[in-house]
């Protein structure tokens, strides 16, 4: 609620928490089901993310964090958007060109493969926007 507020957008507790819960039920839908419906539901939530990144980069702005990047108030960085925009490329190639779901490609023999590298690739995207910020230190 604190990024709506930072960015000058008008949401109260309840819209935040409705947003969160529909971008993680958006998350949990694409992971087991392939559809260019929902490939694109995904880009234009990337999209969304990217469009909040660039506007607190222009305007310097600290805004909340889910904390996953080491502090409440994580300042955005180019990283970021970087993060996002391949995410967002991402999705939108399923849209044009849709592939099974993660879930639907653990059936067959390369499934696990694809699951450990959507794994690494997540894990590598948090190393990138993590990079030169200080570790993690418990309160």
């Amino acid at each position: 609620m604190g990024a709506a507020r930072a960015l000058g957008l008008p949401a109260d507790e309840r819209t935040v928490r409705w947003l969160a819960a529909a971008e993680l039920v958006l998350g949990g839908v694409a992971l087991a089901v392939s559809s260019s419906v929902v490939a694109a539901l995904v880009a234009v939530s990337y999209l969304g993310f990217a469009a909040v990144t660039v506007v607190a980069l222009v305007r310097r702005l600290p805004i909340d964090s889910c904390g996953c990047f080491g502090r409440l108030e994580t300042p955005p960085s180019w990283r970021h958007l970087l993060v996002l925009g391949v995410c967002a490329v991402g999705a939108a190639g399923s849209v044009a060109a849709p592939r099974p779901s993660l879930l639907e490609r653990l059936g067959d023999g390369d499934g696990v493969v694809f699951a450990v590298v959507a794994l690494a690739l997540t894990v590598a995207g948090v190393l990138l926007v993590r990079a030169g910020r200080r570790p993690i230190h418990p309160a």
